[in-house]
């Protein structure tokens, strides 16, 4: 007996996007990324080398669930998020996402080649698996052109490659590589992402010991203290892209700090602002730090530091000027899953739209409409 399967095709009825999600981590099932791997990489390195030593990572229950959602694991066993019709089950039908943007997560490799490698497989793998029509029907999902900013040049010619992809949104880099982003060596990946106007986002990674983020101090001992250190590290950043110039060289660029919080952006602006004024005469940028934060950095809001007064995060909300600066994310599926009927709620109410959808629509270039599905859950 033939069996003729029907494709889906997106409704013709169209609807306003009321929820973009900036950070959801797709994963691929056991085997399906290796084919995608470039050779010799994927038999000479990642099909011979056994996973280092990695700092510990004591998330609730990671024995069990690998700080995963228990309920995020798919019903063929597979690993959370690996099944691009069950998150969206979950997070567009059932949450409330109208976009979400897909953020592969990697570790990176002792050797740079190697990192570069990896995110070739990566993109390959997450354009055909979850951006092709069969699993992208419903226009939901917008995809990351991962690159080793460790490798500039082949960076760049990455996202030359993808940036034209109708549902690649962003590029997507890591942090720790030295040195910060402010040197003239990562030009050539600003020049490519100003001239496919695509935005560039960081989200924070777990690799081999020493290719972890390294505070002054030396190595974190545990997970809780090297989550916070991820915030300095993106200080770091923020300061090393304003002083050296960056926004001046590329007026255009967009930066995306996914999951490094946001709280401390405050008490930096205002420490930059001030050594501004007591030392302008001396540098070359043009306008006070803060002026560029606003005009170019943005943030997500998970995780969400949430004091036990509130009143103090309403302060913090109006102080920073949320409104310009933050991007819902509800880091789907890890267990620190913030649902946007829930998030929404604890925002200053003249901010939630810019924060939940338009600031991710103006950020990523996104539509503002798209196709009606019936029985999705609606945040607003």
């Amino acid at each position: 007996m033939t069996v003729t399967a029907t494709p889906r095709v997106a409704p013709a009825e169209r609807i306003t996007v009321r929820c973009v999600d900036s950070d959801v981590h797709p994963m691929p099932r056991r085997g399906e990324l290796a084919p995608y791997l470039p050779e010799p990489w994927r038999s000479k390195y990642f099909g011979s080398h056994p996973v280092g030593e990695q700092i510990y990572y004591d998330a609730p229950d990671y024995a069990h669930s690998y700080a995963m959602r228990v309920d995020a694991f798919p019903p063929d066993g597979e690993f959370a998020c690996s099944d691009p019709e069950f998150a969206f089950k979950q997070l567009i039908m059932e949450a409330g996402s109208d976009i979400a943007i897909l953020e592969p997560t990697h570790a990176e490799s002792r050797l740079s080649e190697a990192t570069h490698a990896f995110c070739q497989g990566v993109n390959s793998w997450l354009a055909e698996n979850w951006l092709d029509a069969k699993n992208n029907w419903h226009e939901r999902w917008r995809g990351s052109v991962c690159v080793a900013i460790e490798e500039p040049e082949l960076a760049a010619a990455e996202i030359h490659k993808w940036a034209q992809h109708p549902y690649m949104a962003q590029v997507l880099i890591k942090a720790e590589p030295r040195p910060s982003w402010g040197d003239p060596m990562y030009d050539p990946i600003w020049t490519a992402a100003t001239d496919e106007d695509i935005t560039v986002s960081c989200h924070l990674s777990r690799g081999y010991y020493e290719t972890l983020p390294i505070p002054p101090v030396g190595f974190p001992s545990y997970n809780h203290d090297f989550m916070v250190t991820y915030s300095l590290l993106a200080a770091n950043q923020v300061m090393s892209l304003i002083f050296d110039g960056v926004f001046d060289r590329f007026p255009t660029l967009r930066i995306v700090f996914v999951e490094h919080a946001f709280t401390w952006i405050l008490p930096l602006m205002w420490r930059m602002d001030a050594i501004y004024e007591a030392r302008k005469g001396w540098m070359d940028i043009k306008r006070k730090p803060s002026e560029y934060v606003k005009d170019h950095i943005k943030f997500t809001t998970q995780p969400l530091d949430y004091p036990d007064d509130k009143t103090e995060l309403t302060r913090a909300f109006e102080w920073m000027e949320c409104d310009k600066i933050l991007l819902y994310s509800s880091d789907y599926p890890h267990w620190t899953f913030d649902d946007p009927r829930w998030l929404v709620k604890h925002l200053p109410e003249h901010a939630r739209e810019n924060i939940m959808f338009r600031n991710g629509i103006g950020t990523y270039k996104l539509p503002d409409t798209v196709p009606a599905l019936e029985g999705q859950v609606r945040v607003f």
